[in-house]
């Protein structure tokens, strides 16, 4: 009997991984370079591949799914499924799981690191000495525990940025979809506006979905306090890029880290670019050593169980109604 083939979209995956799924009887094949849906068809439509591992946000459309013979499971290599046809997979049977909670922490710290940096202005203090200037004694910083953050979004890595914030001293405001229970000390904001209004810094961890594309757009930043900061390290289309370049640039906003882009990789000439009140990381927050072992390691679990007929961890399982199925099969 043939061993079932796993696909991975990137060049590598974690040794830990590769080990995992071979010693669960599989064959590993990778997918280096960049990756469009004909080269996923070309590859799915054989009726070699399994299962998918999928790392990055190569276009699992509908097309590829209705060509992908023998596919049973897309295991993301991370949360975010975005590029993922989750109507097509189950239409076709096949199940969409992610590695729930493996990157949240470091997602977490590298947004409240972004949060540290631009509140105490450290940057532009690495500008100017870099260009001869010593500090200015009458010009200071904002403290950190004196911040409100709001957090949109209150999922595994929402609501760890939210502990860690509180945890250096800031109040902190969540809005959120979910009916969650929050962790003392938070409050709840029930609409976005007013959590706009009240947060000195807003940090986005909400999905990419048809509700939250172009979420925060130039009737938001007019309603977010003057001088306030945004964070996003979720998707880059929650925000219009356009209107975060002229609240920036007007000095609406006072500053913004972003490690995600409206397009990836982005423009060279991007004009946040050029602006001077702008972290920007290369879509890196969930990329340390601990997070990919961990992300890896679930992903792999998650095909190994779903190929012998098992669920590795139910809260993973996006599509349910496809095990479902399996079951009454």
């Amino acid at each position: 009997m043939s061993k079932p083939v796993i696909l991975v979209t990137a060049a590598t995956v974690s040794d830990l991984a590769q080990n995992l799924l071979r010693e669960g009887g599989a064959e590993i094949e990778f997918m280096p370079g960049a990756i469009d849906e004909v080269r996923l068809i070309e590859a799915l439509s054989s009726g070699r591949v399994a299962a998918v591992l999928l790392r990055g946000s190569p276009p699992l459309t509908a097309r590829v799914f209705d060509a992908a013979r023998g596919l049973k499971i897309v295991a993301k290599h991370g949360a975010g499924v975005d590029s993922v046809d989750i109507a097509a997979a189950t239409r076709n049977g096949v199940a969409v799981m992610v590695a729930g909670g493996a990157n949240a922490d470091a997602v977490a710290e590298h947004a409240l690191a972004i949060m540290l940096a631009l509140v105490r202005e450290l940057p532009r203090f690495d500008r100017e000495m870099r260009q001869g200037a010593w500090r200015d004694l009458n010009h200071f910083t904002r403290d950190f525990r004196e911040c409100t953050v709001g957090i949109i979004g209150f999922g595994q890595i929402g609501e760890r940025t939210a502990r860690l914030a509180q945890a250096c001293g800031a109040q902190v405001l969540v809005h959120t979809r979910t009916a969650v229970k929050l962790p003392q000390g938070m409050a709840r904001e029930a609409e976005l506006d007013g959590l706009l209004e009240r947060a000195d810094i807003v940090s986005l961890h909400c999905p990419l979905n048809e509700k939250t594309r172009g979420l925060i757009g130039a009737a938001q930043f007019a309603r977010m306090k003057s001088g306030a900061i945004l964070i996003n390290t979720a998707r880059g289309p929650v925000v219009d890029e356009p209107a975060l370049v002229t609240a920036l640039s007007s000095g609406r906003l006072a500053a913004a880290g972003l490690d995600t882009f409206a397009v990836e990789p982005p423009d060279p000439a991007n004009p946040l670019f050029g602006l001077p009140n702008v972290i920007v990381t290369p879509h890196i927050a969930a990329a340390t050593t601990h997070a990919m072992v961990r992300m890896g390691t679930i992903a792999a679990n998650n095909i190994i169980s779903w190929l012998r007929g098992e669920v590795y961890d139910q809260r993973n399982l996006l599509n349910p109604e496809v095990g479902a199925n399996r079951l009454r099969a």
